[in-house]
């Protein structure tokens, strides 16, 4: 299995048997090296509705004919839009698809579209658990510290993806105490230097994580790794 970091929260997966993207943010992302229109994919996984996490999932899923797996509300909301392809879950859902098993888990956030007078309710917000290739990998989404992480991390994660921005989510600390619960082989921040109200210090995390006990890789937008 292979994972390129995209920026912000956004990964494209490699599997034997297909391509997906995490949290398709790409036109908008000041911090992204390719756009919408430079995606191959089979599957697109949104942890929410917000724009940063979604904002791209229409134009990848027309484009590439591709299935949008995500919360009921969401896959619905696409498919109003224009989406052929969908397939809806919920938290503590989980589904086998052709290149592997997803499981949405919780997570402690909101979850809208066109926020302001007349935002969009998209349901909660999830997190991503992808089983595949005999590699397991969590991708938290927009969080904050929760129990229950210690229930995902049961499984074995060979990569956890985590927001370390703060403000929105949970900051370096809390996210120091979410590898504890979840003991991934690897895991790898997200979510933060997007903009100014997250900047954050990803090697300084690694650091900080490494004197705990973990393995933190914070990645460059379009850095590679294989599992």
């Amino acid at each position: 299995m292979r994972l390129t970091y995209l920026g912000h929260s956004c990964f494209l997966v490699e599997t034997a048997k297909a391509r997906l993207i995490l949290d398709p943010f790409l036109n908008d992302n000041p911090t992204a090296k390719i756009k919408a229109k430079d995606v191959k994919c089979d599957f697109i996984l949104v942890s929410h509705g917000h724009e940063d996490h979604s904002g791209d999932a229409l134009e990848i899923a027309k484009q590439c004919d591709a299935t949008i797996v995500a919360n009921y509300e969401i896959t619905e909301y696409f498919a109003a839009k224009g989406a052929k392809k969908t397939h809806g879950m919920n938290p503590g859902g989980a589904h086998t698809f052709p290149f592997g098993r997803v499981k949405l888990t919780i997570a402690h956030h909101t979850s809208s579209v066109e926020a302001g007078l007349k935002p969009v309710y998209l349901g909660v917000p999830c997190g991503m658990l992808i089983q595949a290739d005999g590699k397991a990998i969590y991708h938290a989404g927009d969080t904050a510290l929760f129990m229950d992480m210690q229930l995902i991390g049961r499984v074995g994660l060979d990569a956890a993806m985590i927001p370390i921005g703060d403000n929105f989510t949970m900051g370096p600390e809390d996210a120091v105490t979410a590898l504890d619960f979840l003991k991934p082989k690897l895991a790898i921040p997200i979510h933060y230097n997007t903009w100014p109200i997250i900047a954050q210090d990803g090697p300084a995390f690694a650091a900080q994580a490494a004197k705990s006990g973990h393995t933190v890789r914070a990645l460059k937008a379009g850095e590679t790794i294989e599992l």
